[in-house]
């Protein structure tokens, strides 16, 4: 972590300064999570923000239970930011969040400085804070080392009015991008990789629309293109591309994307695949682009060939190739399904989107699936997802909380249930095979004849241990509850060693 931009402990002012109610909001603002979400977003609303959260409330509506638990939302954004070539980024906000948040370039060996900018309540109201922010992007805007700074406003400066969409759109020819993604304004920290994305789309199309634009050092031949929008486990592009290749299209690259040109070939794709259903800013611009966009994806038989239908379709592909492109897969699909089946009750959750693919995928290998369970929020891109699995008894809860998760899970006593850390330890507890849902599903192919067998084995391999959990749960009933909890000393006589003789 980089500090950019003054000290402010060396430009506090006297004692006397905090008498005005720009103080106090900032004062407010700077309670940060403690201040309740209620009290960020007044404070960003008196600040000037009103029309930034109104465009996120639109974007990401949130649930009957105001949002779903989930990590800070910046998280998300982070994450697309630090896995982009020549990006850098700077994040604005309390420094034990932007500490917490660092934590992300480590895990996914981003290898990366982030910037950072610190404040206190007086550069927060006298504006300075923006200034610091401004002269920090204006020291590492080099063109020898980036195309595009991100700045991303954490909860305190958006609660405060820190104007980043008044930084220069280019500084010596580097791109400026500033986003606020306050968590008492975006639900999920999925949805936040759509913020910094759709903004980046948004700036790619404006330049498209200027001129001429670099060409992506990856593209390898002129066919139509297909672009994927979302984060898919890396060997599922090369098979959508196997798919669509009878049809005369090919893969552009993902979205979110690792270069910054990439998204010049991302918008000149022919239709845009909304694999993940949630990144509405994303889609947007596609649709200011002119690029149909198609939700679902080419999951198990049924999905697959309703897929194929789609994306033909919409790329004005003639029927005896859609044809041929269905004809080619779904026999390989239909084959890995019977080789590969599934004899269990499965309860699934999750906050990475995917949620009701994988259920589908589940019940066509013969799973019964009973409820889905996912963060993100209900869209048009995942209704033919929805009808399907509701047309098969299952429930879906868009939005879903840990209760309602939990809940479920109690309730249909499942062979295995596929959800979040805290839902897998409660599982556990209960005696019922479980697993983290982004570490062990989203970690395997998905999509085509790979992804039709990926996941038999990882409910095999859990529903055997069934046996195994509950005799852990008889063994070691009581412990660590009620008055068990904790450590407890044992007494001087059972201490004592024993006799030789003994």
């Amino acid at each position: 972590m980089q500090d950019i931009g003054p000290d402010p402990r060396k430009t506090a002012k006297p004692e006397g300064f905090g008498a005005s109610a720009a103080k106090k909001k900032a004062e407010a603002a700077l309670l940060g999570c403690h201040a309740g979400p209620g009290v960020m977003e007044e404070a960003a609303r008196s600040a000037g923000k009103s029309d930034i959260l109104d465009k996120l409330a639109a974007d990401y509506p949130k649930g009957p239970h105001d949002q779903p638990q989930s990590m800070c939302p910046a998280f998300g954004s982070l994450r697309v930011g630090l896995r982009m070539r020549r990006t850098a980024t700077i994040l604005s906000g309390s420094a034990c969040c932007v500490y917490g948040l660092t934590f992300t370039s480590h895990f996914y060996g981003a290898r990366r400085t982030v910037g950072y900018v610190p404040f206190n309540s007086e550069t927060l109201v006298t504006g300075q804070l923006y200034e610091d922010i401004r002269n920090g992007v204006k020291e590492m805007a080099d063109p020898e080392k980036y195309d595009t700074i991100v700045v991303i406003n954490l909860c305190v400066p958006t609660a405060s009015g820190v104007p980043l969409d008044r930084l220069p759109p280019e500084i010596n020819g580097v791109r400026v991008i500033g986003i606020d993604v306050p968590g008492f304004g975006v639900p999920t920290h999925a949805e936040a990789k759509d913020v910094l994305a759709g903004a980046m789309l948004r700036y790619a199309r404006k330049e498209a629309e200027a001129g001429p634009v670099a060409r992506p050092r990856a593209k390898k031949d002129d066919r139509p293109t297909v672009t994927l929008i979302g984060e898919l486990f890396p060997a599922d592009p090369v098979g959508i591309g196997a798919l669509l290749d009878p049809m005369g299209l090919s893969v552009a690259p993902q979205l979110p994307s690792r270069e910054w040109r990439d998204l010049y070939a991302c918008l000149d794709s022919r239709v845009a695949a909304a694999v993940h259903p949630f990144y509405t800013a994303s889609v947007r611009e596609f649709a200011a682009a002119g690029r149909p966009v198609v939700g679902s994806g080419p999951v198990g038989v049924d999905g697959t060939a309703a897929w194929l239908d789609a994306i033909g379709e919409a790329a004005g592909v003639p029927a005896d190739r859609i044809s041929a492109a269905k004809n080619a897969a779904l026999p390989a699909i239909r084959a890995a399904l019977a080789d590969n089946p599934i004899n269990a009750t499965v309860t699934v959750s999750g906050y990475e989107g995917s949620e009701l693919l994988v259920a589908r995928l589940l019940v066509e290998a013969g799973a019964r699936v009973p409820y889905v369970g996912t963060a993100c929020p209900k869209t048009e891109w995942s209704d033919a997802d929805r009808e399907w699995l509701e047309a098969r008894g299952a429930h879906i809860q868009y939005r879903a909380s840990l209760e309602q998760d939990l809940a479920a899970m109690k309730e249909f006593a499942p062979d295995l249930a596929l959800g979040t850390t805290p839902l897998v330890q409660a599982a556990k507890e209960r005696g019922t095979p479980a697993v983290y849902f982004t570490n062990m599903v989203s970690a395997r192919p998905l999509f085509g004849p790979a992804g039709a067998g990926s996941l038999a084995g990882i409910v095999s391999a859990q529903t055997r241990g069934r046996d195994r959990f509950a005799g852990m749960v008889d063994f070691f009933a009581g412990v660590g509850t009620g008055e068990s909890t904790g450590y407890t000393v044992p007494s001087r006589a059972a201490a004592q060693p024993m006799s030789a003789g003994d």
